[in-house]
């Protein structure tokens, strides 16, 4: 997998309370935002939303991230020093301790935002954690838990109203980073899940991840399958979630799980250590180690598999593979013309001559009449 981050829920679940034993993995990491609000102190810095502080939710507090006015984009992350499972983000807003309700212009300011959850700075190369596009400024609450069953090393906020966005009373006209607090709960060392995060990931699963509840992994390892990568690849297939088909093995037996390669040799007419390479030249058979015979109708020419030849034989020759000299009786080409009067001897398997004495009663002369009869009527 090219990210090592992963969805594992097509929609975000909000919660309504953090029971859970995961631990606030965000307390005191890095942290950086777009455009701070000016400050001779800098108690508006992008670190307060991780300080673990929430005791004074307004802008002159010291507690609250706080960026500048009239922009249209907000943009605050942190970042988790490695990449972690993640199991539920818990997000603060700001309230200036007053009431939360319709008429309080920080809920317009909170609506529409998004979270998410990316190996590198940029939003763009993560996932989508959540977007909020149903609620209103009377129904958003200043505290928001999002159910966030990732794994990555950042987590970003992000809001925006487009240059030429049209504002409502439901939103506001600029975007702003006004969070408290971000909470990311999860587990501090990655490999691990459940709720104590004491449960070691499989071994097969692919980088060592797998979901933060049920261990489940994301994907596995090169060679294994199943929701625990537990079993090997099978059925011919090998390597990345088994998707690889193996070559001609010796007997179109299974391959080795992972690489692909021929655990014993290749079958006849391939070569090569995944047995995907076809004989070529002159060789043909297991491994590609026969070589076509020269007796070929084409020379050395074969059958990669089989080792037939290719073109029939040259003269004197027979068989599927021409090993064979012309059976008794026989010679020339295709082994169609017969032999002489030979006595105790068949003829020569090329050209017919007798390889001893003639027939009794017959002489060379004979022989030699014989054999250009037989010739000049083929």
């Amino acid at each position: 997998m090219p990210q090592m981050y992963v969805k594992v829920i097509l929609s975000v679940t909000l919660m309504t309370g953090s029971t859970f034993g995961y631990e606030n993995i965000a307390l005191l990491k890095p942290t950086w935002q777009y455009a701070e609000y000016s400050s001779r102190d800098g108690r508006f810095h992008a670190s307060n939303a991780v300080d673990g502080l929430k005791s004074n939710l307004s802008a002159l507090g010291g507690q609250c991230v706080v960026s500048a006015n009239e922009r249209n984009s907000a943009t605050w992350l942190v970042d988790l020093k490695s990449i972690l499972s993640i199991h539920h983000i818990t997000i603060y807003y700001r309230t200036d301790n007053s009431r939360w309700d319709r008429v309080d212009g920080y809920n317009t300011r909170f609506l529409g935002f998004y979270v998410y959850i990316s190996n590198t700075t940029n939003k763009n190369d993560g996932i989508l954690c959540y977007h909020d596009t149903n609620y209103t400024k009377s129904t958003i609450p200043p505290v928001i838990n999002i159910r966030c069953l990732f794994h990555g090393r950042y987590v970003i906020y992000y809001n925006e109203r487009p240059q030429y966005f049209q504002p409502s009373s439901e939103y506001s006209q600029y975007a702003y980073n006004e969070l408290c607090e971000v909470e990311v709960y999860g587990c501090p060392i990655a490999g691990f899940y459940g709720s104590n995060c004491s449960i070691p990931c499989a071994d097969n699963c692919g980088n060592g991840y797998c979901h933060i509840e049920n261990g489940k992994c994301y994907w596995c390892k090169p060679g294994y399958k199943g929701p625990y990568c537990k079993h090997e690849c099978d059925g011919r297939k090998y390597g990345q979630d088994c998707e690889e088909s193996c070559g001609a093995c010796l007997g179109y037996k299974q391959c080795h799980h992972i690489n692909g390669s021929c655990l014993e040799s290749c079958d006849s007419g391939y070569k090569g250590e995944l047995c995907t390479t076809g004989c070529f030249g002159w060789k043909f058979g297991i491994n590609c180690e026969e070589y076509c015979n020269k007796n070929c109708g084409v020379q050395y020419k074969c059958n990669s598999t089989t080792g037939q030849c290719e073109g029939g034989c040259q003269p004197g020759w027979e068989g599927p593979k021409c090993d064979q000299v012309c059976s008794r009786n026989k010679f020339g080409e295709n082994c169609t013309h017969l032999c002489g009067f030979c006595r105790y001897s068949p003829c020569h398997h090329l050209n017919g001559s007798c390889l001893g004495e003639c027939a009794e009663g017959y002489r060379e002369s004979h022989k030699q009449d014989r054999l250009e009869s037989l010739l000049n009527s083929s």
